[in-house]
């Protein structure tokens, strides 16, 4: 029984040393002196925000794209103890002890180390030589811009990264479909493939661009299968049904969960709550959920309530009033109502409430039960404490001449009656039968003498009145009003059911918060949606940076980005690529093409230069080299964005391992005799030995050491256009 035991047991491992050398070299080209320099280098001051936001749990939204890349950095804060109390407010600030730089950029620097073996196997699993694919890898190693953006605190080695890994999963993935479809390594690899697609779009909307392209070649490997006669139909839909699976419903599955894990992290009340709705203000703790809870849920008449412009642009305002009119005369010299001013308020005050009031019954309080307010109910609003109506009438608003003047009505005793009525539509409802809630329903009010719609004004600026109106937003009736513009729809944000008849008492009330028992929590696809929407919506203020650039001047390289410069001494850290490895990737993607049009117009007269089974190899190596080049470089001619030289690594990424694709070929296809193979050899070792070259004279500003003199940093200036930082003393 135990005869087993009378042979050793021998375990036998394959080490694939060129992939181990790359590894090893790799780490050390990204790890070495990662704590250095210890300040705030660049976009830092930007990502630290938000990982400093994640260690306190308060909700922020980035319109810069989706939460995975913000988390993995936040990990990394995480796993080194940082408790998110650092001031990120200036480029170059010095950590204090309690940030763990080292900690902070370690995943990115990883992520930048690995994309060396990546390459590697990358160009192995194209059926490249490996002698092709080790070079392909060393040139990402010496690559002097990967290096920068990978040891610190950013996001796109990250990007990198997951690209690299899904386009060699999904190469490992075709590679065994011909031997072992449906196999444990075949599912794994497709699997795989879908994973790391969701990764790359999680961490930045770039990584969408390559994973359209992988689903694009999936799609064409696909109908090339649906004309081989030996599969079946079912064994067709099992393939089809695979890949639905693996790289659409797994990705959007795993991009939802990145969302989901990002909002239960970010449970507290904070700086950009005010962009969402009340609905997912309340949903937070602290902040509005502290005033909001246990409010009423459904709108009776007699209730107290604010209301909240649902636009929230350009700033957020609730529905207000006070004691001051409108001035008799405008400046230019039209006339008003001299009405009381009704204006929409950046800021939460006691002159917000408004009282729904029944136009048939005078009492100001809610009935015992309560009477509900459903769609289509007509209502008078009382504001709360001038107890004057909310009225609109034919008189030209204050900024707004084609709009109807809204005020609080004052009765001077003059031909201008009362028109206070107000039809409540609710624009989300299920049913006409729906009842007005708190929070959740979006109302328009629809006038009833004139059909104009209570609205805030939109201007790109802001409406924003003069003095006499304290800068306040413009309210008016809008009556040509199409559609359901977000600036015409507003919710109850604050509610309680009145209760004192009397005035004064009415005013104590109106002062004193509500306590009542009911909840209002939104669902996550319902706060999923809302902030999907404001991340694709939400658009800063783009301004001219001074290191900002065009998506011509990547190709050539002609700017640079100053990451950090050191507070006394020349060290500092650039943006800068090697500049001899983006001019090699540029001929080699200007030789694919030339060679490929070449091919194509050739083998049009059946004229065949090269074997099938080359020309299979030199498509393929193009589908994912010159496609990954392209789908992460052209459709930024098409972006109004801030753009920036780090924006072009990804696509610069495919292009440089298009280079030992066409030296591999120039060399097997184009070099015939004997002495051109071995002159072209000596030409690749000379060139070789150039990149490494110029790796070695910028590394003082890749890696920001030694300290250079001026006349060094001089020398550094390749480009008239390049903007190397010289310290006049």
């Amino acid at each position: 029984m135990l005869g087993f035991l009378k042979n050793p047991i021998v375990v036998t491992v394959e080490i694939n040393m060129n992939l181990l050398a790359l590894t090893v070299m790799g780490l050390i080209s990204r790890l070495r002196g990662l704590s250095y320099p210890r300040a705030v280098v660049f976009d830092e001051v930007y990502y630290g925000q938000f990982v400093s936001l994640y260690m306190k749990r308060i909700f922020f939204v980035d319109d810069s794209g989706p939460p995975f890349g913000h988390m993995l950095l936040a990990l990394g804060g995480y796993l080194g103890g940082f408790d998110g109390n650092f001031l990120w407010n200036r480029i170059g600030a010095e950590y204090s002890l309690n940030v763990p730089v080292w900690s902070l950029r370690l995943l990115p620097a990883l992520a930048g180390a690995l994309c060396v073996p990546l390459a590697y196997q990358i160009l192995v699993e194209m059926h490249f030589s490996h002698c092709a694919a080790l070079g392909g890898a060393l040139l990402i190693l010496l690559e002097n811009s990967l290096i920068t953006q990978s040891r610190f605190m950013l996001l796109e080695s990250i990007l990198i990264f997951f690209i690299l890994l899904a386009v060699l999963c999904f190469l490992k993935f075709c590679n065994s479909q011909s031997y072992s479809a449906f196999s444990g390594s075949w599912w794994f690899w497709l699997l795989l493939t879908g994973v790391a697609c969701s990764c790359a779009v999680g961490v930045k909307y770039m990584g969408l661009f390559t994973y359209m392209l992988l689903l694009v070649i999936a799609g064409l490997h696909f109908w090339h299968m649906v004309e081989d006669q030996n599969l079946s139909n079912v064994s067709l839909m099992c393939h089809f049904v695979a890949r639905g699976l693996a790289l659409i419903i797994i990705p959007v599955t795993m991009y939802l969960s990145f969302f989901y894990v990002h909002l239960a992290l970010l449970y507290r009340s904070g700086p950009h709550d005010q962009i969402m709705t009340s609905a997912f203000q309340a949903s937070l703790e602290g902040g509005l959920a502290r005033i909001t809870q246990g409010q009423p849920l459904e709108v009776a008449y007699g209730s107290q309530i604010t209301l909240r412009n649902v636009l929230g642009k350009p700033m957020q305002c609730w529905l207000h009033s006070h004691k001051n009119t409108y001035p008799i005369r405008y400046d230019n010299g039209r006339g008003s109502s001299h009405q009381q001013q009704v204006t929409c308020y950046p800021f939460k005050d006691v002159n917000n409430w408004w009282i729904v009031k029944d136009p048939g019954m005078q009492q100001l309080v809610v009935s015992n039960p309560p009477r509900p307010v459903r769609h289509g109910h007509i209502v008078q609003l009382v504001h709360g404490i001038t107890t004057r109506y909310l009225n609109t009438h034919d008189v030209a608003a204050p900024l707004s001449p084609h709009a109807q003047e809204v005020s609080c009505y004052i009765d001077y005793n003059i031909s201008m009656p009362a028109q206070n009525l107000w039809r409540v539509e609710i624009v989300n409802r299920e049913s006409d039968t729906d009842v007005w809630k708190t929070i959740l329903s979006e109302v328009r009010f629809v006038h009833v003498n004139t059909s104009a719609v209570l609205k805030v004004s939109v201007r790109l600026s802001g409406a924003s009145l003069p003095e006499w109106g304290y800068r306040q937003l413009e309210v008016v009736g809008e009556k040509l009003s199409k559609g359901y513009h977000q600036s015409m729809v507003w919710n109850v944000e604050e509610h309680r059911y009145g209760k004192s008849q009397e005035q004064k008492e009415r005013e104590v009330e109106l002062h004193s918060p509500t306590q009542m028992d009911i909840s209002k929590n939104l669902s996550f696809m319902a706060r999923f949606a809302e902030l999907q929407w404001k991340i694709l919506t939400l658009k800063n203020e783009d301004t001219e940076h001074k290191y900002s650039s065009s998506a011509l001047d990547w190709i050539t390289m002609d700017t640079n980005i100053a990451y950090w410069l050191h507070p006394t001494s020349g060290a500092q850290i650039h943006l800068i690529g090697n500049i001899l490895i983006w001019a090699s990737a540029n001929v080699a993607a200007l030789i694919y093409l030339c060679l490929s049009l070449w091919y194509l117009v050739r083998r049009r007269r059946r004229i065949y230069d090269i074997p099938e089974d080359a020309w299979q190899l030199w498509v393929s190596a193009g589908r994912i080299c010159v496609g990954g080049w392209a789908v992460n470089y052209l459709p930024f001619f098409l972006m109004e964005k801030t753009l920036f030289l780090y924006h072009y690594l990804p696509a610069l990424t495919f292009q440089i391992l298009l280079i030992p694709v066409i030296l591999q070929h120039l060399s097997s296809h184009l070099c015939r005799s004997l002495l051109s193979k071995s002159m072209f050899s000596a030409f690749i070792v000379a060139w070789f030995s150039s990149v490494y070259l110029v790796y070695c004279t910028f590394s003082p500003v890749t890696y920001g050491a030694p300290s250079l003199s001026v006349t060094e940093l001089k020398d550094l200036r390749w480009k008239d256009s390049w903007n190397i930082l010289i310290r006049k003393h």
